[in-house]
């Protein structure tokens, strides 16, 4: 017979993680989908926005890598090159990928109607928000800034490139922001919501 632990948590919440875009912001994550495809059309490799979206979540160095394996686009890249996509091929999209994003991310930041006023009530009401995302902090200030000229600023926020042992779905930005938060230092204590599931 298996032993089978169960710990629940019946205190108070004192922390939100929320990530950025479908979850505050960017309502349909149209941003970074639309330079995903954008990175593979230069390369002569068509993708659909649904399988740009696939690996939404991770660091979008990552993400572009995960593209890379995605056996169908695989396919179109071997048709198109002649082989399998390499590593550098990778560095190469990402490379491009970082100024496409930054020129187009202010256009796809506005917040979801009611996102600033629900996380005021939530910060007024004592609870740490903080924030998490596959962007690299360069996007992350972009986006920080423009969602604090709609009224939401978060108390903590983990960019992809600020976490350096994993990315989602491990929960290391999530820990990062819990230490960003010390009111809410017990994971038990917060909740996580968006992004891909730890």
């Amino acid at each position: 017979m298996k032993y089978l632990s169960e710990n629940r948590y019946k205190g108070e919440i004192k922390g939100l993680v929320l990530d950025w875009s479908g979850t505050t912001a960017d309502a349909y994550v149209i941003a970074p989908t639309i330079v995903f495809v954008e990175v593979f059309k230069k390369q002569k490799v068509v993708i659909s926005m649904e399988e740009a979206r696939e690996p939404m979540g991770l660091r979008k160095d990552l993400h572009i890598k995960a593209l890379t394996e995605n056996a169908e686009i695989r396919k179109r890249w071997n048709i198109v090159h002649g082989k399998d996509p390499q590593m550098s091929d990778v560095e190469n999209m990402y490379a491009d990928f970082v100024p496409l994003q930054l020129k187009c991310l202010k256009q796809y930041s506005k917040l979801l109607p009611g996102t600033a006023e629900v996380i005021k009530r939530v910060q007024n009401s004592g609870i740490k928000v903080g924030c998490t995302t596959g962007f690299v902090r360069s996007m992350v200030n972009i986006l920080e800034e423009e969602s604090a000229k709609q009224g939401y600023v978060p108390d903590a926020s983990v960019a992809g490139d600020d976490v350096k042992n994993g990315v989602r779905p491990l929960p290391h930005m999530l820990y990062n922001c819990l230490l960003y938060t010390s009111d809410a230092a017990d994971d038990m204590q917060c909740v996580d919501l968006g992004g891909r599931r730890i």
